[in-house]
């Protein structure tokens, strides 16, 4: 098997195709959850795992799952993924590219005449960017009981449109429970979304974990006045002390490095006037690290500041926790399949924890799990220019197939 490879001119090709579906002016793809186009993504994708010879289930929330038989059906299938719904301003390969990797895989093995002994499935999840309904990772999220069925049903466009109406209006909801599918691992290539494999030069990042994070909603409350006539010293300004609050969020995340993120990336001023004193600003606070002790280290330091410049200014100032996702290690055993395959090849590598949400994170409640990173261009992503390298997207599609066969096992023939 060591000389076993992808096709990956036909993996180049398959991107490109799906990549039609929703284009936009400027290179990249525009396919919504539950849209028509999304409805036309599905029907390619899913006739592509027809022409390879696999069989087709889909549950109640949409979650589609390509089956690839093995010599034990009985057995929990080895599971890759990811999603094929795109971001408003979105790229030809995040989510895609997982996808269509696993196609790939299977394509070899049916070119190879490769006989596993546990069943091989491709799965595409739905509403994975949160960009059209919330909650993000919809589909995952159900399968796994993160929320339940009927809360994803309930949630509605900006124009009113439900889940539930829609999933049924484009001939997608199924009829299996969700997380009533076995899965005996999951694996998921994806894009990096961040710079880090480029920076470094490195072809193959090893995901040992994804980061956790708490967003929260910070509102300081001062005494709008005019800019003019008020003194510095008897101003209640309420932009200054939260540009304090700000600051601080910086500094906590530099605090614990490598994997302290800290981020404000939303801030509502009022009255928002040129001449005017501000006498309330609303802003958001991202925290991130790998583990819960760090993690939550950094939200007590946080509180402490708040409470603080609390007292110091004499301003109210209120912050809540909006959502929290917990870190997401990954099981050794999928780290190191995915570890031992690119050394098997020779690819160039590093480990790389993900700062953002997939599938996995979800999947790997139920199952064994590994991700594998590739390289995208300059870092960016959910970015109408997002790219990747035709190479880099064939060597992490070798990656996973060697990685998959290590978990479900090649029958000698």
């Amino acid at each position: 098997m060591n000389d076993l490879r992808i096709n990956g001119e036909r993996l180049w090709a398959s991107l490109m195709e799906l990549a039609k579906i929703g284009a936009t002016p400027k290179g990249g793809v525009k396919r919504l959850a539950l849209t028509d186009l999304d409805k036309q993504g599905r029907d390619l994708v899913v006739g592509w795992g027809k022409e390879a010879g696999m069989s087709i289930t889909v549950d109640q929330i949409g979650n589609v799952f390509m089956r690839r038989e093995g010599r034990n059906p009985a057995l929990a299938p080895i599971m890759t993924g990811s999603h094929i719904d795109t971001q408003p301003t979105g790229g030809k390969f995040d989510g895609n590219y997982g996808v269509l990797a696993g196609l790939e895989v299977v394509r070899t093995l049916n070119d190879r005449g490769i006989t596993t002994e546990a069943p091989v499935e491709v799965a595409f999840w739905t509403n994975e960017e949160g960009s059209r309904f919330v909650p993000v990772m919809m589909g995952s999220g159900v399968f796994c009981g993160a929320f339940s069925l009927e809360t994803a049903y309930a949630a509605k466009d900006t124009e009113g449109k439900s889940v539930r109406d829609e999933l049924a209006r484009i001939g997608y909801m199924g009829e299996q429970v969700p997380g009533q599918h076995p899965i005996g691992a999951y694996f998921e290539t994806h894009i990096e979304q961040g710079p880090v494999l480029e920076d470094a030069d490195k072809v193959i990042g090893v995901v040992p974990a994804v980061m956790g994070l708490s967003w929260y909603d910070c509102v300081v409350t001062g005494m709008e006045a005019h800019a003019g006539p008020t003194p510095m010293g008897l101003r209640k300004d309420a932009l200054q002390v939260s540009t304090h609050i700000m600051q601080e969020v910086v500094k906590i995340a530099n605090r614990y490095p490598p994997y302290g993120r800290g981020t404000v990336g939303m801030v509502q001023l009022f009255p928002n006037s040129r001449n005017v004193i501000p006498g309330e600003v609303k802003f958001s606070i991202d925290l991130r690290n790998v583990n819960d002790e760090l993690l939550n280290t950094m939200h007590e330091e946080m509180l402490a500041f708040i409470d603080k410049t609390r007292s110091d200014s004499g301003l109210a100032i209120s912050i809540e926790r909006v959502s929290y996702y917990p870190p997401c290690p990954f099981h050794p055993d999928c780290v190191g399949a995915v570890r031992e395959a690119t050394a098997q090849l020779g690819y160039s590598t590093m480990d790389v924890v993900s700062g953002a949400g997939h599938d996995a994170i979800y999947a790997a409640r139920l199952a064994p799990a590994g991700m594998i990173f590739v390289p995208c261009k300059d870092g960016i992503s959910h970015n109408e220019i997002e790219d990747a390298k035709p190479d880099h997207l064939e060597a992490g599609c070798n990656v996973l197939l060697h990685a998959m066969l290590a978990r479900a096992k090649v029958v000698a023939s």
